[in-house]
């Protein structure tokens, strides 16, 4: 169906999209948020405790704590975007880098995907390299007290929640090991 640019951003553009639904005579017209492709990085330090980022958030107006993550640059693999972005935000490189999942961010109204990655036996070895509007506080905290944080309300990111969650059988097994 044929789309009309509404609005262009630097980090999306808003189209309105006719389709044609199949219970419904005549197509419709619908917003549709084009974006790039994201990474969230779950890095698991060398001893044990997660990466997180807090950083001033716009939309909402306060501080949110988080992940590592990014806009996945066109033709760049997710695992390779989520190394990428893990040193340019928080300074951590190293360890093998691995797939924990990807979702559809709101399929409501865009159509794009947010990719996770997790990466293993990470260390503060590389400078930062923020963007331009972008100014962290570096942290790492032992696993389980980050999930009570998204227990208790604290973290509130979507996307960090679920990385969280496809993240918890992996934790699971590296902190009870025997255990099923």
């Amino acid at each position: 169906m044929g789309a009309r640019s509404l609005a262009t951003t630097q980090i999306f553009e808003v189209q309105s999209v006719q389709f044609q639904h199949p219970a419904h005579t005549e197509p419709r017209n619908f917003a549709v948020i084009n974006a790039p492709d994201w990474v969230n990085i779950v890095a698991l330090t060398v001893d044990r405790k997660l990466v997180l980022v807090r950083q001033f958030r716009y939309g909402i107006d306060e501080f949110s704590l988080e992940i590592p993550g990014g806009m996945i640059d066109p033709g760049e693999d997710p695992l390779a975007a989520g190394l990428r972005e893990l040193q340019e935000e928080s300074g951590y490189t190293g360890g093998q880098a691995r797939m924990l999942g990807t979702v559809r961010p709101n399929p409501a109204m865009q159509n794009n995907h947010c990719h996770f990655v997790f990466v293993e036996g990470v260390a503060p070895t590389a400078a930062v390299d923020w963007d331009e509007n972008e100014e962290m506080e570096i942290t790492t905290l032992p696993v389980d007290e980050v999930y009570a944080l998204a227990f208790a309300g604290v973290i509130t990111h979507g996307l960090v929640l679920d990385a969280l969650l496809l993240f918890q059988p992996i934790w699971a097994k590296i902190s009870r090991p025997g255990v099923i």
